[in-house]
């Protein structure tokens, strides 16, 4: 039995993000189209005779122990497939941490699926998907595998096939939010109206015509330097420009990769801005 895989786990946007109402859990009612970009973080996952999970990340301190969302990933399989020993896991971070890119929850799917194939657990996509629920709501998405029209508080996935192979100019100005912090003061006075995935044209302007997330206007009257990075996007020719998630990161469609590096090549940034060019990701696995 192999000890050792090293695993890859991408980035998502929300190209649509509708906050419907609050639930009797205080979690939030959404609907959202979620999809996988070509940003990852890499992932070595070791088998060890040693119990207990260690993660390790050069130039970040991951929180530890049980508020560590990867650690925790590792310690539910190795409960499930009744082992005594334990795993270390080499992190090398390339999503911005707290950026509306889903990161965390993606380095969890990716320990769930990689330790699945490790310890020989044969647990199926459905029940993968079951345990990464209990780790968060964006967990499951990364493990269904496509992109998804996402209900509930985003664990009810429906496969959204046809989406136009898109390239996005992912701009992270350097600030970290708080995906409490946002829901906390998003203000709701009414119950939303239930949301369908729309219809829309098979384009880059098709899909840039649906862009909405109703979390932006949350985080960018704090942070206003979304609004500038939207507006350079789309002087520098995106179709469309949107925050992803609780933000801060925004992105810009575009139709080809010349245009998308062009873009990002003639962005004007600040000091501690990130900028990333990236493919959407169709089918499973993150290397399609």
């Amino acid at each position: 039995m192999a000890t050792t895989k090293t695993v890859f786990a991408p980035a998502k946007i929300n190209l649509c993000l509708h906050v419907l109402g609050k639930r009797p859990d205080d979690y939030h009612e959404l609907a959202m189209l979620m999809q996988r970009v070509s940003l990852y973080d890499r992932l070595v996952i070791s088998l060890e005779d040693r119990p207990g999970v260690r993660v390790r990340c050069d130039g970040l301190d991951l929180a530890p122990g049980e508020e560590n969302i990867a650690s925790r990933a590792a310690r539910r399989m190795l409960e499930l497939a009744d082992l005594e020993g334990g795993a270390t896991i080499e992190l090398d971070k390339q999503i911005p941490v707290a950026a509306g890119l889903g990161g965390g929850s993606s380095d969890a799917a990716a320990v769930l699926m990689g330790l699945n194939d490790l310890l020989g657990a044969k647990l199926t996509r459905r029940q993968l998907m079951a345990e990464g629920a209990r780790l968060g709501a964006d967990v499951p998405f990364f493990i269904f595998g496509d992109t998804a029209w996402a209900t509930g508080v985003g664990d009810r996935l429906e496969k959204v096939p046809d989406l136009p192979p898109l390239w996005y100019v992912l701009v992270n100005p350097g600030v970290a939010v708080s995906t409490a912090w946002v829901y906390r003061n998003l203000g709701l006075t009414s119950p939303g109206e239930g949301a369908r995935l729309p219809r829309f044209s098979v384009t880059p302007e098709g899909l840039a015509g649906l862009l909405h997330n109703d979390l932006e206007k949350v985080t960018a009257s704090r942070f206003p330097v979304i609004g500038e990075i939207k507006r350079h996007l789309l002087d520098l020719g995106a179709s469309g420009a949107l925050m992803s998630g609780s933000g801060p990161t925004v992105f810009g469609v575009f139709g080809r990769e010349e245009e998308a590096r062009k873009a990002a090549g003639a962005l004007p940034c600040r000091p501690g801005w990130r900028v990333f060019v990236a493919r959407a990701l169709r089918g499973p696995g993150a290397e399609d």
